[in-house]
């Protein structure tokens, strides 16, 4: 089907919805969160904000649904959810009464309409980074459908160091008041507080953005300060597997090229004199492939050793996909081994690997390289439990297998 004739049957589909569902959305105060990394982390702790300030408040992040005591699986490898399962779900918050509804909002969801009725009153913007070309086609566009969210807002919370600012700036309504954050922002105590729970710049900033968020709402700093005191963090993200190996292993949904990079910057910080970092990661099938060569050069680059392997090749070739990867490292000037049992120069030189088996992947890292004092990162599947390949969706966990080769 033309992507034209396509996209008009998202929209007719989304109003008949909401039609149906008698726009639920108006009974409830919707806070749209948005961007290329980072948009769970900051719905997450908006959510909990409010939780600890004693209001009524739903989230419906691409993880899972929270409303009350229910726990909602929001699918496989899914973006916002369509316009039926969204409205539905308005339609109960609504019904019970909720003050609140936290809406993770992602641009394929702007794009295909799905955030139609969802009458986003409060719009944060974490960051617009590369990702999505291959159905954006361009930075450009990808940022306009970004840019929905913020047309019709009450108020926008952007991010002013962001390069999509000054764009979502200029599309925005005169009537909206627009707010901006960063860490340094914050009150004296609670930037104490943020950065002795969150040790990583960007979700110290992911966290600023919730702050400022909450307070626009009329949330007291006491509330805000056992929000985030009593977050629980996200599974998949920044996610450490406990061991007594004393390797440090971390799970992150990171996937993009600025995720990527600012996960692996973040750990190298960490990192002890003598440690090694370890990077185990690939990239999706049948989506930007743009991407790829960026971050086999990024992890190169950062990582003492990256090892390339499979994530969701659908139906692509996965060492195809390496191939593209590898092109990027090879960049760097990092060596490529030959032999998953060559890893004599990891103290000297950033090296790389490619293991598309994604399970002897984590093996080869926790069982024959890492040792005493080393970080790995294992990163792209963050919460998710399957892997696609072909037509099927095969179960996975990282954190299983990881714990697995930690025994």
């Amino acid at each position: 089907m033309i992507p034209f004739l396509k996209n008009k049957l998202h929209f007719l589909k989304a109003v008949l919805v909401v039609l149906y569902f008698r726009y639920p959305a108006r009974k409830v105060k919707v806070i749209g969160v948005t961007g290329t990394d980072g948009k769970t982390t900051t719905s997450t702790m908006i959510y909990h904000i409010l939780l600890a300030a004693g209001k009524k408040v739903a989230l419906v992040s691409t993880v899972n649904a929270y409303v009350g005591s229910r726990k909602i699986d929001t699918g496989l490898h899914v973006t916002s959810p369509n316009s039926w399962v969204l409205q539905k779900l308005i339609r109960e918050i609504a019904n019970e009464g909720y003050d609140y509804l936290v809406l993770e909002v992602t641009s394929h969801g702007l794009d295909q309409h799905r955030l139609l009725g969802a009458n986003v009153s409060l719009a944060v913007l974490t960051n617009i980074t590369h990702e999505h070309l291959d159905y954006h086609k361009t930075y450009a566009k990808y940022v306009k459908a970004k840019a929905k969210l913020f047309r019709y807002s009450d108020t926008a919370i952007l991010n002013k160091k962001d390069d999509s600012y000054k764009y979502i700036k200029k599309i925005l309504k005169t009537r909206t008041r627009t707010l901006f954050y960063n860490d340094k922002t914050l009150k004296k105590d609670i930037k104490s507080l943020v950065e002795k729970k969150f040790t990583e710049s960007y979700n110290r900033d992911n966290v600023a953005a919730s702050i400022i968020a909450t307070r626009e709402l009329g949330i007291s700093d006491s509330a805000i300060k056992k929000g985030i005191k009593n977050f629980p963090g996200i599974p998949g993200r920044m996610e450490e597997i406990k061991n007594n190996k004393g390797i440090k292993v971390f799970i992150d949904f990171a996937h993009t090229p600025n995720a990527l990079k600012r996960v692996l910057l973040s750990l190298k910080k960490t990192q002890k004199k003598g440690s090694r970092l370890v990077s185990i990661f690939g990239c999706g099938g049948e989506r930007d492939v743009l991407k790829r060569p960026i971050m086999g050069k990024i992890s190169a680059e950062i990582a003492n050793i990256s090892i390339f392997t499979a994530e969701d090749p659908r139906h692509e070739d996965v060492n195809a996909i390496i191939e593209s990867m590898v092109r990027g490292a090879k960049k760097t000037g990092a060596k490529e081994l030959k032999s998953e049992s060559d890893f004599q120069p990891f103290n000297k030189k950033h090296v790389f690997v490619r293991i598309p088996d994604r399970r002897k992947a984590i093996e080869y890292a926790l069982q024959k390289v890492a040792k005493n004092g080393d970080i790995v990162v294992i990163c792209g599947k963050g919460h998710e439990k399957s892997m696609a390949f072909g037509d099927k969706e095969l179960s996975w966990s990282d954190q299983k297998v990881a714990s697995q080769y930690l025994l």
